[in-house]
């Protein structure tokens, strides 16, 4: 018997069951009172038999077409933040959904963005996730509640949609304390130029460790540039040109830790020995390739992705209520990856 001939008879047949209890498993109906060992029994016959449910009866009967939106703010066509959707689609499908992605310039207008939330709707995805490059506020078009849907790093200005990010303070505090337990007493900061939640939170954090530690945060050399690798190196000179130097540097992303290396080695400094580093993202190709390898801070990107999936299909499904966690913005932790960038002061 051909595959495309199996029925819901053939596999309660094989598993030695009616076919309500097929249907029950197959459709995961949450009030069926089955034994695990009948629904393995059954999950199994399936199997055999080469036996899926019929997803557009499914879609028919439930309303519902296991399509999940995901509009990427550039992050689908960047390696590193890419991981969001790697974990939003392998959360996706463990609960048999897919995912259709939209791709959009973070420069995109609101109109444009509307328009791709509406090419989503009039696919009949179930819910849609919004996702950004870096962890920022966003002004969100107006049809994104048409549906269940979750932020991923990202807020809503308004802040009436669940999200979820990054740690910043406490990624940021790992940081400064791999520098602090090495014996590092000057500690310097590279920061970012652009008004987001990271640049605020990872400075506010710094200066907080030191001052908790007995040093002077507000005091503490702080350089600005853009969060890219030139920026890196020219706040890395002049910062390392002070004549009060510091013997450590803490930097807003790994791109400008690696402006700093190049800094550092024109300055004849090496590292770890004459200069410790430490960098945030733990972007692989930059911090893993360094050398001496960077100590970093992994940002969640993964984790993230899969938290909103596994909580909008929650919400699609009747388990979850989105709008109570809406009240507050999901913080997911950003752990420490030490490598080779950091030693004690000479």
């Amino acid at each position: 018997m051909s595959s495309k001939n199996i029925g819901i008879k053939d596999v309660a047949v094989a598993a030695g069951v009616s076919v309500t209890t097929v249907s029950h498993v197959l459709n995961e109906v949450s009030y069926a009172r089955i034994s695990e060992e009948t629904r393995d029994k059954v999950r199994t016959a399936a199997e055999q038999l080469g036996y899926g449910p019929n997803r557009l009866a499914q879609a028919l009967r439930t309303q519902r077409t296991g399509m999940l939106g995901l509009v990427s703010e550039e992050i689908a066509t960047t390696p590193h933040a890419g991981r969001i959707i790697l974990g939003a689609d392998e959360a996706a499908k463990a609960r048999g959904y897919n995912l259709m992605i939209i791709n959009t310039p973070g420069s995109a207008s609101l109109e444009s963005r509307q328009a791709d939330v509406q090419a989503l709707l009039e696919r009949r995805v179930d819910g849609i996730l919004y996702a950004t490059m870096y962890h920022r506020n966003v002004e969100l078009p107006a049809n994104l509640g048409s549906v269940p849907s979750v932020l991923v790093d990202s807020v809503a200005i308004g802040g009436n949609i669940t999200a979820v990010v990054p740690d910043e303070d406490g990624g940021a505090r790992a940081a400064v304390g791999a520098l602090l337990d090495a014996g590092h007493t000057k500690v310097g900061f590279i920061n970012n130029t652009d008004d987001v939640p990271a640049t605020r939170q990872r400075l506010q954090a710094f200066r907080a460790m030191l001052t908790e530690t007995g040093l002077d945060g507000d005091a503490a050399p702080v350089e600005s540039e853009v969060s890219e690798v030139h920026g890196g190196y020219e706040a890395a000179k002049r910062i390392l040109s002070r004549a009060d130097r510091p013997t450590a540097l803490f930097c807003y992303n790994d791109r400008m830790a690696m402006g700093a290396y190049r800094a550092a080695s024109e300055l004849g400094l090496s590292i770890p020995h004459d200069l410790s580093v430490v960098g945030f993202d733990d972007q692989e190709l930059i911090a893993a390739n360094l050398y001496p390898g960077l100590t970093t801070v992994a940002l969640p990107h993964y984790e993230m992705g899969a938290w909103a999936t596994e909580h909008l299909i929650d919400a699609i499904e009747g388990k979850d209520d989105l709008s109570l966690m809406a009240l507050h913005p999901t913080i997911l932790g950003c752990p420490l990856v030490s490598r080779d960038s950091v030693a004690a002061p000479r």
